[in-house]
């Protein structure tokens, strides 16, 4: 099981949606591992965007992010990277297809609710840099039999 990174953004918890956003995860069958809200600092900022940074619109992205507190989930399932950006939509949200969390809620390339790791590689980094050891939990879900087959799990 694949595990991943989604940062729901100040514009998920200044508007209230961070209940149907969890939902559209937990409905698809996807696992939460970990889950906490905290703001972000400056350190953080830096070391996530730090292939960002150097850019005109960096000063944006951090101003963004630091608007409120964020939500920070790990979320475990198969193909769980591919499956969390396929139901986040492509990032600006004006262009992300109806039924995605971006093409429902999000008129923004900035203001676009979510961040998902766009790979696994990404994922385990950002995870490392989000959550502690201790914070990210391991147990089998009961439902596991009524959302893959046998030889998936």
């Amino acid at each position: 099981m694949q595990v991943t990174l989604v940062i729901l953004k100040p514009s998920a918890v200044q508007r209230g949606i961070l209940g149907e956003i969890i939902s559209r995860f937990e409905k698809k069958g996807i696992q939460i591992a970990g889950i906490k809200m905290m703001q972000l600092t400056d350190e953080t900022l830096e070391a996530h965007y730090a292939h960002l940074t150097e850019k005109p619109f960096y000063s944006r992205i951090k101003n963004s992010m630091q608007a409120s507190p964020v939500v920070v989930l790990a979320l475990k399932g198969l193909d769980v990277v591919n499956v969390v950006r396929k139901l986040s939509g492509v990032t600006n949200g004006r262009e992300a297809q109806p039924g995605t969390i971006r093409g429902d809620y999000s008129m923004s390339v900035q203001e676009n609710i979510v961040h998902a790791s766009d790979s696994p590689e990404t994922a385990e980094a950002e995870i490392k840099r989000f959550f502690t050891e201790g914070e990210i939990f391991n147990y089998t879900p009961y439902l596991n039999p009524y959302l893959y087959a046998n030889d998936e799990l």
